[in-house]
């Protein structure tokens, strides 16, 4: 697959019970169409704390190419006939982060093509993604201290990192859609087999005298707020998935 540079987490605010409504349109109108302008929906989410959010992920291979993408899909036939819908089912779609890979963790490399979706039974799986609010332009030594010292103790413990991404500082070529701008982040993807294993997981790192005691303490201490943690579980047809 190409490689991409860019990535978008969406985090939508749905009017109640309208979760299910938005995820089958979606998968049967939207992702197609998308991926065919060179755009990847890397996963798509159920909110297991909010029943009423929806959260995706979608990648580019570049800025210029997401500006080219979403012109071509926010002016199709598909999202004129269906996006007013998709719409109806939110009260808010503006909470995303534009975001860029760290160089120590490919993004998503667990995912499935597309085109091998219907192999699998089913998407399952416990997906957490947390969120830690920086101080602007620590964003690279903080990824840095992550990657060196954390990421090694959430694999012992049982995680499977999926991504790491801090803030894409670059202007948004497409303002139709805002994003969350003046924010500095890093954000990591971690995948579980199931509650259980995530429950065991946390249980280890808590017995780990060298997270509890210097490195989580030094990551939560460089945010200004607590680290922000989704528990989510993927969509049929989320690509990332355990």
């Amino acid at each position: 697959m190409d490689t991409h540079t860019v990535f978008e987490l969406r985090r939508y605010r749905l009017r109640p019970g309208g979760g299910e409504t938005l995820i089958r349109l979606f998968d049967s109108e939207f992702v197609e169409p998308q991926e065919a302008l060179g755009m990847r929906i890397e996963g798509e989410f159920r909110d297991l704390d909010n029943p009423d959010a929806f959260v995706w992920v979608r990648s580019f291979k570049d800025m210029e190419a997401r500006t080219a993408a979403l012109g071509s899909f926010y002016s199709s036939a598909i999202w004129k006939k269906h996006g007013p819908a998709a719409n109806e089912t939110m009260l808010n779609s503006d909470n995303v982060l534009l975001l860029k890979p760290t160089n120590d963790v490919q993004p998503f490399a667990h995912n499935l093509p597309r085109r091998q979706e219907g192999e699998r039974p089913e998407a399952c799986g416990l997906i957490v993604v947390n969120l830690c609010s920086l101080a602007p332009g620590t964003e690279d030594e903080f990824a840095r201290f992550v990657n060196e010292n954390a990421l090694p103790i959430m694999r012992d413990a049982g995680a499977r990192i999926d991504a790491v991404f801090v803030t894409e500082r670059s202007v948004n070529g497409f303002p139709r859609l805002p994003v969350r701008e003046g924010e500095t982040v890093l954000v990591w993807f971690e995948s579980h087999k199931d509650e259980d294993s995530a429950a065991h997981y946390r249980e280890r790192l808590r017995q780990n005298v060298n997270w509890t005691n210097d490195v989580y303490p030094r990551m939560d201490g460089q945010c200004w707020r607590k680290i922000e943690v989704a528990r989510l579980t993927p969509t049929p047809r989320s690509l990332c998935a355990w």
